[in-house]
């Protein structure tokens, strides 16, 4: 029997620059024809490009509805910035 010591290296993220904007003017689309698709407000959408209220992001359930509509996975909305690596628990074989 042999014993193997593995250690898993995790990255963590943190939210960036939002990409919505970038993606609406891509499709053509306004802040508003984003509400209007959503349900959501356009103040609600108009703070999500500018990162306001909650700069860690947005509720999954609202990344998603946007993403959706906007035909594109929820880490599409934004940029991601590596912060650290973290390791894992040593595992034996």
């Amino acid at each position: 029997m042999y014993l193997h010591s593995h250690v898993e290296v995790f990255v963590t993220y943190k939210v960036g620059r939002s990409r919505i904007q970038e993606l609406l003017d891509e499709r053509g689309m306004t802040q508003q024809d984003l509400a209007d698709k959503t349900g959501m407000s356009k103040q609600y959408i108009n703070d999500k490009v500018r990162n306001l209220r909650g700069k860690h992001g947005m509720w999954i359930d609202s990344a998603k509805t946007i993403a959706s509509v906007l035909n594109c996975s929820i880490d599409d909305l934004y940029e991601w910035i590596p912060v650290q690596e973290a390791k894992g628990k040593s595992k034996r074989k």
